[in-house]
């Protein structure tokens, strides 16, 4: 669909990385935005691709979600994070472990789409020593 302005417009799921549009094809969706955004597999957003070639994306439909704590553990080769929860191991973005300057060990509050399954997860929050980091809390007593 083109709008007023000329960009193009498309509705697609997110799959824990990518916007898949419902013609199959998959538009990265920029890691900052999904880990700020909480976005997790099943949320339907929205592109608009401006004519300059900017890609605009919008959570439009948010999926149920429920909350899981699991433990942060990181691959040594790839590098990867993952958290295991509830006998299953999921991926998480990499921005969102950054973010809350989560380590290896790490217990971690994911969002997980309600009632069906999932490859990722969204970070929610990270407990370190059994205490909430909020990386935007600046007050210091």
């Amino acid at each position: 669909v083109i709008d007023r302005e000329g960009s193009k417009v498309m509705e697609g799921t997110f799959d824990g990385q990518n916007m898949t549009a419902p013609d199959g094809k998959q538009y990265s969706v920029p890691a900052n935005y999904a880990s700020k955004s909480k976005l997790v597999e099943g949320d339907v957003l929205k592109l608009t691709i401006t004519r300059d070639g900017s890609f605009i994306y919008k959570q439009i439909g948010p999926i149920d979600r429920r909350r899981v704590i699991g433990k942060l553990l990181r691959d040594d080769v790839s590098g990867e994070y993952r958290v295991d929860a509830e006998d299953q191991s999921y991926r998480v973005l990499l921005a969102s472990v950054t973010y809350f300057k989560g380590e290896a060990g790490d217990e971690v509050v994911i969002l997980l789409p309600e009632g069906q399954p999932a490859r990722w997860a969204a970070v929610e929050n990270i407990i370190k020593n059994g205490v909430f980091e909020d990386p935007a809390a600046t007050s210091v007593f």
